[in-house]
């Protein structure tokens, strides 16, 4: 602790309020009665390929909304907000569609009829739609409908170094979060026909597990047996880049049996690798850099450090209309800046497998009373270690909140705390009570009401004209790029695109 403090103690006002943070939300398009949407992502949206805050994930039915930074948790959830507004008058113009508000997903049709994101005609686009492709013929379609918020943090002058011990401690702690807001503790049964699982039944349409957080982050969510075995260092930028090379550049079997293309010329993937491009791989934390046009992202982080990390592990909040609140925005700060000022150990195998035990084990049976985990090879209840984070947050809560006036930190912090005291109050426990007592059982019901609710919320808030017609300017702009960039890539074919941006040259420096 005397460390922490110290290190606190080092953190100027100005360097907390200049926290950044920026937030990634992802979403289906379902219909009232709560299937897929099948529609093509809405042109008046403007182009998924080119839009810099509206855009889709795996799925062309997948909404994907991105904020900028922002340098406070308030104006970063209110820009989420007018976004999500946006996207509901166009949706609402259109028909009946609506967002889907949970991490696992609607009524899904069969995993072939799941549509993947088009991107257009230029090399670029069609890169994208491949790697889905790849996507999908590497881990099935339904997985990579699972939506989530991935929130991206940074803070004035950390370096790699830095970052990298700020990754070790949160894949360490990361059960805390997925305690705190693992809001997925149940499915609609399309999501798992014709799989085997350990979930209960619930109801007609519907499964679960009792004491689970969050299945999206469990054995049945995102997840890969193939790349369960790459051996990723997070102890430096140099081990982390050099096993992340060797995943993106060694030939995997199973993989190589598919193919890049097919006997009649289509793409199945973009490379027989184990992970076609970086965004391939799953973690519950990754280091990031924005990268310059057409260049790798491994090339950006070598070349120029980690400029801020990327948390992936929160679930979608069914209770709040755009997913996330401030008091949970706000607890992330807390952790990501405890993570940056406590010690941090190198990692070793034997406690990266235990990391992925606790994980495993919070995700499908976090709220079981006297539930342990794995700390430093002995058994530690969950909720002891959870208060014991808790505990160690409270001096950097009153360092930010003295920074930015009032005591909102303090108080998200607080909450917190009642979380753990009355687990009853966890969105996880909230989400079953009211899946029980409100919906006769049925998880799809439940979310189906939820979405309703979020999207008459969001439609009926005040959206200034202004506002409106400089989202319409942007989705017009936004088209007219993708028509640019395939006017270029005119004479350009896309394998002669494929094979040089895949080449492993460009993933190194010169």
């Amino acid at each position: 602790m005397s460390s922490l403090k110290s290190r606190l103690a080092e953190l100027s006002p100005e360097r907390l309020r200049g926290m950044g943070r920026g937030i990634e939300k992802e979403s289906l398009r379902a219909q009232p009665d709560g299937t897929l949407a099948m529609t093509p992502h809405p042109l008046a949206l403007g182009s998924a390929l080119t839009h810099a805050r509206i855009t889709t994930d795996f799925s062309e039915s997948q909404v994907e909304l991105v904020t900028g930074v922002g340098h406070s948790a308030e104006s970063c959830l209110d820009e989420l907000a007018e976004i999500h507004q946006a996207t509901y008058h166009v949706l609402a113009a259109a028909g009946d569609e609506r967002l889907w508000v949970s991490s696992m997903p609607c009524r899904l049709p069969v995993d072939e009829n799941i549509p993947l994101g088009v991107y257009g005609l230029s090399n670029v686009g069609r890169s994208k739609s491949v790697y889905r492709m790849g996507l999908g013929h590497r881990y099935g379609r339904r997985m990579e409908t699972i939506c989530g918020i991935h929130y991206n943090w940074s803070l004035p002058g950390l370096g790699s170094i830095e970052y990298f011990d700020l990754i070790r401690n949160f894949r360490r702690n990361a059960f805390l979060l997925l305690y705190l807001f693992g809001a997925s503790p149940a499915v609609t049964a399309s999501f798992v026909a014709e799989r085997e699982h350990p979930l209960e039944k619930l109801g007609d349409d519907s499964f679960y597990l009792p004491h689970a957080t969050s299945l999206r982050m469990g054995k049945l969510g995102y997840q890969s047996d193939a790349q369960a075995g790459i051996a990723v260092s997070y102890n430096s930028l140099e081990s982390y880049a050099d096993s992340l090379e060797e995943a993106l550049t060694k030939p995997y079997p199973a993989y190589e049996a598919l193919g890049i293309q097919d006997l009649g010329g289509g793409y199945n993937q973009l490379a027989t690798t184990l992970l076609q491009i970086e965004n391939e791989f799953y973690g519950t934390i990754r280091a990031k850099r924005v990268i310059r046009r057409s260049e790798r992202p491994l090339h950006a982080l070598r070349e120029r450090g980690v400029e801020y990390v990327e948390a992936r592990l929160m679930d979608l909040n069914p209770f709040e209309s755009i997913g996330i609140n401030a008091d949970t925005a706000r607890l992330l700060d807390l952790f990501l800046l405890h993570c940056a000022l406590t010690d941090s150990a190198p990692d070793t195998p034997a406690e990266i497998a235990a990391m992925q035990r606790n994980q495993q084990t919070t995700a499908a049976r976090g709220r079981e009373p006297g539930v342990c985990l794995e700390r430093d090879g002995a058994p530690v209840a969950l909720t002891d270690w959870a208060r014991e984070l808790l505990s160690a947050f409270e001096p950097i809560a009153q360092a930010v909140d003295g920074a930015v006036g009032g005591d909102a930190y303090a108080c998200s912090l607080t909450e917190a705390q009642a979380c753990v005291a009355h687990p009853e109050r966890l969105p996880s426990a909230r989400v079953l009570t009211a899946i029980r007592g409100e919906y006769h059982d049925s998880y799809l019901d439940f979310v189906r009401a939820r979405a309703e609710a979020a999207r008459a919320d969001l439609v009926a808030r005040p959206f200034a004209e202004k506002t409106r017609a400089r989202f319409s300017r942007e989705a017009a702009e936004s088209l007219a790029k993708q028509r640019q960039m395939e006017a270029a890539d005119r004479h350009v074919p896309f394998e002669t695109y494929r094979r040089a941006y895949m080449s492993p040259a460009c993933l190194r420096l010169p």
